[in-house]
């Protein structure tokens, strides 16, 4: 593996017309699981210039308005533009069932470690868990810092800080690492977008704004921050007019987001807008949870994991550890210790976590959080797949 190189991450805030859609499909997820914890739901969400389409394929007796959530996460998120709205803007909807006899009928809780041997995958996928050493939260720095100045740029917008901007932004991080370690900030680029107002905002208050409010505070306490030579762009083409008036959104698209930056791979499968029965989104929180406590353990300063599944069996057909030369014993005897230690089958995963009745334990409101600034890394919430309570017994 090279050891000199630079990675570039990218981080959106929640306004971002794809994230939208991601925060709408999780809302609707979320309502259907708080009041039935084994519904079965899956969700797409659409947004462009006055209108969100959300298709819902469902099995529940729950009752759920379509329109009603999406207009919340709207109004909650902050737009308000002649064009989109949540009281003005048109909302599409097309439900289907699924087929009764289809859908798994078991409550974890209750079944034996043989009954859960039993219950398999339902779709076929490859998830990646990714762990290292770079941050407290074992997250590639690109990503962290990359998420938290999205944060920073949501959150200067909602405290008044900037009042002129939009819910839209996005930002990108790049690193340079030397000898696999990060070694300086090469650039750090902000897309901010801002409201038409009579002759919009001057480039150098804005530049001067977004470094002043977002960049610095973020890297006050950063070993690595901007020297004389990191590159820092602000809306470097002009005025950034952004939200489903100006591009159009679609859920599922930000999966590097979503996971880690394009640091290492991931399955290409969206994970918002999807219960807990999808193994391609628990299957990906259970082996993040396996590469964060072995990194935690101090097996490796930097460690993937792989897990295949195919529809009809239980256990991942192939279960891989990558260390990247970093393992303190070989990665096929860590891969063993994986496979002791964690639960990767279906109805186990969701057992351990308690995936089904997180909703209603947050009152409603557990996945719509996860689908902006990342599922994994999260020091905002108490998520089970981040806890490290397996270190000391691989340690």
């Amino acid at each position: 593996m090279k050891k000199n190189y630079m990675v570039t991450s990218e981080s959106v805030t929640e306004g971002h017309p794809d994230k939208l859609c991601d925060k709408i499909s999780d809302a609707v997820v979320d309502c259907y699981l708080m009041q039935d914890p084994y519904a079965r739901v899956r969700v797409q969400c659409a947004v462009s210039s006055a209108i969100v389409f959300i298709a819902a394929r469902s099995y529940s007796d729950a009752t759920v308005d379509l329109s009603y959530i999406a207009r919340k996460v709207i109004r909650r998120i902050g737009y308000d533009q002649a064009e989109f709205n949540a009281n003005t803007s048109s909302i599409l909807t097309s439900t289907q069932a699924y087929p009764a006899e289809n859908q798994p009928a078991f409550r974890e809780a209750e079944l034996t470690d043989a009954e859960i041997d039993l219950i398999p995958a339902k779709n076929q996928v490859t998830v990646f868990g990714f762990a290292c050493d770079e941050t407290p939260s074992l997250m590639p720095l690109p990503i962290d810092l990359a998420h938290r100045l999205a944060r920073r740029l949501d959150g200067v917008r909602r405290d008044g800080t900037l009042a002129y901007l939009e819910p839209d932004g996005k930002v990108q991080v790049g690193i340079e690492y030397r000898e696999q370690v990060p070694y300086r900030l090469h650039s750090v680029a902000v897309m901010a977008s801002q409201k038409q107002t009579a002759g919009g905002v001057q480039d150098s208050r804005l530049q001067g704004d977004i470094r002043q409010a977002v960049i610095e505070p973020v890297f006050q306490e950063e070993p690595i921050r901007p020297d004389n030579d990191t590159r820092i762009f602000v809306n470097p083409e002009g005025p950034y007019f952004g939200g489903p008036t100006y591009h159009s959104g679609l859920a599922g698209r930000k999966n590097a987001i979503d996971t880690y930056g394009e640091y290492c791979r991931n399955s290409g499968k969206a994970l918002s807008g999807k219960d807990p029965v999808r193994i391609d989104r628990v299957g990906a929180y259970a082996v993040r949870h396996a590469a964060k406590n072995l990194v935690a353990a101090g097996l490796a300063a930097k460690c993937e994991i792989m897990a295949s599944y195919s529809i009809g069996l239980t256990r991942p057909v192939s279960l891989e550890v990558e260390t990247f030369g970093t393992g303190k014993r070989p990665d096929e005897e860590l891969t063993e210790m994986v496979q002791k230690q964690f639960e990767f089958r279906l109805a186990g995963i969701i057992r351990n976590f308690n995936l089904r009745h997180l909703p209603k334990q947050n009152k409603g409101k557990f996945y719509q959080h996860l689908a902006a600034y990342g599922h994994f890394g999260r020091t905002d919430m108490d998520l089970p797949w981040e806890k490290t309570d397996r270190a000391d017994a691989l340690h």
